[in-house]
Order: C-alpha cells, then structure tokens, then sequence
C-alpha cells in the first residue's frame, strides 16, 4: 500500500437478500408455511473503489438508500464484501448507534469489549475507563445492561470510547444527529479539537453544513455507486441536485 494511503477499496460490491412478503401477522406466518418466500437480491454496493490517505476527512452523501452506511459498514468489517479487494493500514472504530455494542452486556463490559478490538491491553483500558465513564456522564449507569439505555446515553457510552480509544481510522455515521443537545455541542468540541490531529476520518451525515465545513473530499452516491469522489463542492452540488 502507498505510504500515504491507509484505506484501498477495489471493486467491492455487497448484496443483500431480502423478502418481499410481510410476515407480521400470525396470519401470514401461518400461510408462509405452506408457500414459499419470495425473495428479491438488493444490490446495495455496486464494483464500488476508492483510496483514503492518512489524516483525510472525507465525506459521503445521498439520499437514503443510497449505501452510505453499508459501505461504511463494509470499510470498517462489519460487513463482508462479496467481492473485490480492501485494504486498511490502522485500528478501525465505526460510531454508529448501538452498532458494535453487545445489547446483553454491562457499560462496563461493552467497554472492556470494544478497547479489546481496537487492542488495547486490560491495563490501557483500566487507564482510560473512569474517563469513558465521566464523558459519557453515565456514572449511575455503569453496571447496567446497555439495552436499557436510551439513545442518547447509547450514543455518549459509543463516542466517549471512540475518543478515549483512539483508533486510527474513525467511521462516523450521523454522529451529529444523535443525543441531546448537550451531546452534540460536546462532540462537534471534541471533533474541532485536538482530538481529530492526525486521525483519519470518514463522515457520513445529512447536513451540508458539517460535510462542508470538515471534509476534504466527498462522495455522492446513487443506487449504490460512488457517482463522484472529490471536491466537496460539486458533491454536494450533484446531492442537491438528485434531491430536486
């Protein structure tokens, strides 16, 4: 991989299978047993490449259902792609609400857990868990299952792990669009302040004015293509224009 290069995506294409019949009634539970589904593939990436460089902050738009958040899902492994190549040089953590974290387990736990993944040893974690804890301001909640917890402590406990773990390569898909208000003015603090130096960044959000004022690049996509990938500019431009 090139020396400035931390993340090469070649041709990656991801398909999801999905039915086309409505099960929620015992109604139609029933009658499914005696006829068969019917399916329908959904091409949700299609031979889809890029590069990202060390320390980029790069956007994607579109409109939803477009394959924003499967491709982020598929850059940072949470998803399998079918098909091509990637490539990723660093420690991955894609902040997406609840998404990574264990619904059964404690604060406590899904924090051991998710330090584990990025590879910091119990000690490093022992380190920086008082500090998770206080800037997730969920001090009485420490020991609780996290799928008691609201959205917005949900969104807290995840940011304040991506900031205190520091991986490598952050995938933020609509951070700025969760929790309180509170929440909000405290990551857009931490995403201007040092916090970000030196980090490589992919953003995904709904608001021009965020992918504007951060990105360096950006991405349209449509029906689950990159269409464009550069000035931030004319990608939004294209996104406004799809919109009309």
């Amino acid at each position: 991989m090139e020396s400035n290069i931390v993340l090469k995506a070649k041709n990656i294409s991801k398909t999801f299978t999905v039915s086309e019949d409505s099960h929620n009634t015992v109604k139609h539970r029933l009658f499914s047993l005696f006829n068969p589904l019917r399916k329908k593939r959904v091409e949700a990436l299609k031979m889809l490449s890029l590069d990202i460089e060390k320390g980029e902050c790069v956007g994607f738009i579109g409109r939803n259902g477009c394959g924003k958040s499967t491709l982020v899902k598929v850059l940072a492994g949470v998803y399998p792609s079918d098909s091509g190549y990637l490539k990723i040089d660093g420690s991955t953590m894609l902040m997406n609400l609840g998404v990574g974290m264990n619904y059964e387990l404690t604060a406590r736990e899904n924090i051991y857990v998710s330090g584990s993944i990025l590879g910091l040893k119990i000690k490093e974690i022992d380190r920086i868990f008082e500090k998770i804890i206080a800037f997730a301001e969920i001090e009485n909640f420490v020991d609780t299952k996290i799928k008691f917890f609201s959205s917005g402590m949900m969104a807290r406990l995840s940011f304040s792990i991506a900031v205190n773990a520091g991986a490598d390569i952050m995938f933020l898909d609509e951070i700025f669009a969760v929790g309180d208000m509170k929440f909000q003015e405290k990551a857009v603090k931490v995403f201007e302040g040092s916090w970000i130096e030196g980090k490589t960044v992919v953003l995904i959000s709904h608001s021009m004015e965020v992918i504007q004022k951060y990105c360096k690049r950006v991405g349209f996509m449509k029906n689950g293509e990159l269409v464009y990938f550069g000035d931030p500019d004319k990608a939004i431009e294209m996104y406004l224009a799809d919109n009309q």
